[in-house]
């Protein structure tokens, strides 16, 4: 079955949980308004479904093929790929100063999750490009900004971002790729890096790596990493191509997922490199200040790699429904229906689907929400709102990319399970769905990275201060969800409640227990990050609810507001209270008073 992007779902979230009017009320986001993202959105969807979807299936089958230190990507890649850039795709958010569109992030990331739920592997590219673009906005030089960004951003060129190590996985104090200045502005990179997403390909004219190494002199450990702007090949003075950079691409690797993504090993100077000692580089911004610009890319790729999760799931959710409404199979068990029937019919498919739908129309809505907060951040005149807003977003980033990502292996394990042993065929393309979904855990930092930042950095830094303001926003949405009569309404007071609470009494655990016994607090990190994402996640539900019914009430709005749409968002909320809500303070207990079970079995007994 095709794709159809959810545009009336994103459109409803950017208009009535994110602003979107008050955001085109901003600096430089006067144009993008309803109408500029309906028809931005319409026309992504058009491109995604019918020139990067086909795509998938069959570049799953045949993966890029490394040959000589080349790489060749899937049949059509490249040729999608030039559609992509011609259309602008790739500047969509990116400053018109450099040729990009100066959309807001909030349009960026809806058009995001549509190419990943057209193809990850094929988005991932892209990805990457925009971590690149946006460190080079943070910290590149005017030099570096005038040579590279407007290749970067209209499609010409793309981006990496190079940390890992074979020694130096999550644990970048131990990166040893060594950067010997030249004398003459110029360094000198050598050094092995893997796991480098399109580290190789032959979509773009050139590769702009972002490379994190270590100068001679440079102090141990993370204070002493440096960050160095390598292209495949040399650019000269006047933006033209030069000779081929001493980087080259030992191999790529063979993966459970993502198969179309030319995962490679780069290799910095060395034997097989046609400059000698070691890649040409370039400094960008201060020595020894290099993770604190690759945070930037970080931050903005752990941001995508949510919205991967939720582009997935929203696919194999839509794969799932899809089957269900045409396999028929056994009669309902309440004898509806007199013979065998659909198996969408059935209560158990129901529970299945509606829990693959509220987690992904959940996720949405939070990364939607987040994406408004990075932009009002970036462009309110007042600076406390800028300020309020950049620490709601930075807070919400390990949850989009956490919580984002674990549902996804379960929306695609259920849209297997929705299947049934056909499922388990890889014809029927749900099995791909849950092999790509499998990384996103993964890379870009494991959902225990994630979960550590959100408890070290963001709960326990300003001593609970955003996450109890974040609580009480949610108490706010509570009187307003009081007000409502309805059973949905009554039932996600109730668990919206009590989730709020759990929430509430785990950072008071946190924050008593947190600096004097870190092991015990950070043994439920995850459980914690689960806890806090799926509470956001169903905050924006909530309002969700509370927004439909009262359009209901009125018959307000002509564009969003048909009943069927909105008597299907209070259903996915009310499902989401009950089934996933409710399970919260559950959470809460195994955080509290789980942590002497998890040390409780000696290292020598595993």
């Amino acid at each position: 079955m095709s794709y159809a992007a959810p545009v009336k779902d994103m459109l409803f979230c950017m208009k009535e949980l994110a602003g979107l009017e008050a955001l085109s009320r901003l600096p430089g986001f006067e144009d993008a308004g309803l109408d500029t993202a309906e028809a931005v959105l319409t026309e992504a969807g058009r491109f995604c479904a019918e020139a990067v979807e086909p795509l998938n299936a069959d570049s799953d089958r045949h993966p890029p093929v490394w040959h000589n230190g080349e790489v060749a990507t899937s049949a059509g890649f490249k040729q999608a790929f030039s559609q992509f850039s011609l259309g602008g795709w790739q500047g969509l958010q990116h400053p018109v100063e450099f040729g990009g569109q100066g959309l807001p992030k909030t349009i960026g990331a809806a058009c995001a999750e549509m190419l990943n739920s057209a193809s990850l592997s094929f988005a991932l590219c892209p990805l990457l490009t925009d971590g690149a673009i946006e460190a080079l906005l943070t910290a590149g030089s005017a030099d570096q900004q005038r040579l590279f960004l407007p290749k970067m951003i209209d499609g010409t060129w793309t981006g990496t971002m190079n940390l890992t190590e074979p020694q130096a996985g999550s644990d970048l104090a131990m990166v040893r790729t060594r950067a010997v200045p030249q004398g003459d502005g110029t360094y000198r990179i050598s050094g092995q890096k893997i796991y480098i997403t399109y580290g190789e390909h032959d979509m773009a004219e050139n590769i702009v790596h972002l490379v994190l190494a270590r100068t001679p002199d440079a102090p141990p450990g993370v204070k002493g990493i440096s960050l160095f702007l390598c292209p495949k090949f040399l650019v000269n003075a006047d933006g033209s191509l030069g000779s081929r950079n001493d980087v080259y691409c030992a191999s790529i690797e063979h993966k459970l997922g993502i198969k179309a993504s030319p995962t490679a090993v780069l290799v910095f100077g060395g034997d097989k490199g046609a400059v000698g000692p070691g890649a040409v580089g370039h400094l960008i911004g201060e020595e020894n200040r290099g993770l604190e610009y690759m945070f930037v890319m970080m931050n903005a790729a752990r941001f995508s790699v949510g919205v991967q999760g939720i582009g997935v799931a929203e696919r194999a959710y839509q794969r799932a429904v899809a089957y269900a409404r045409d396999r028929v199979q056994s009669r309902p068990v309440d004898a509806s229906l007199p013979a065998g029937a659909p198996i969408i019919h059935h209560p158990d498919v129901k529970r299945m689907l509606l829990t693959m739908r509220a987690h992904t129309e959940g996720a949405r809505a939070l990364a939607c929400v987040s994406a408004s907060a990075f932009d009002t951040g970036h462009r309110h005149p007042d600076a406390a709102v800028r300020q309020a807003s950049q620490a709601f977003h930075e807070f919400t980033v390990p949850l989009v990319k956490g919580y984002g990502t674990e549902m996804s292996i379960q929306v695609t394990s259920l849209g297997v399970q929705v299947h049934g042993g056909m499922g388990y065929i890889e014809e029927t393309g749900a099995a791909q769905h849950l092999r790509d979904a499998r990384i996103l855990t993964i890379y870009e930092g494991t959902t225990a990275i994630q979960a550590n930042d959100l408890l070290g950095r963001k709960t326990l830094r300003d001593g609970g201060e955003l996450a109890r303001s974040i609580a009480r926003q949610i108490e706010e949405t509570e009187v307003a969800l009081a007000v409502g009569t309805s059973t949905a309404a009554r039932s996600m007071l109730r668990w919206l409640r009590a989730s709020r609470q759990a929430f509430v009494e785990v950072v008071d655990y946190v924050l008593a227990r947190g600096r004097a016994h870190p092991s015990e607090v950070y043994a439920g990190s995850v459980p914690y990050l689960m806890l806090v994402g799926q509470l956001m996640a169903g905050w924006q539900l909530a309002r969700s609810l509370a927004i439909a019914e009262a359009q209901l009430a009125v018959e307000s709005d002509p564009v969003l507001g048909d009943a069927a749409f909105l008597n299907a968002k209070i259903a996915t909320a009310h499902f989401y209270a009950e089934h996933i809500l409710s399970t919260l303070p559950g959470l809460r207990d195994a955080i509290i008073d789980g942590a002497e079970s998890v040390g409780g079995l000696a290292v020598d007994s595993f």
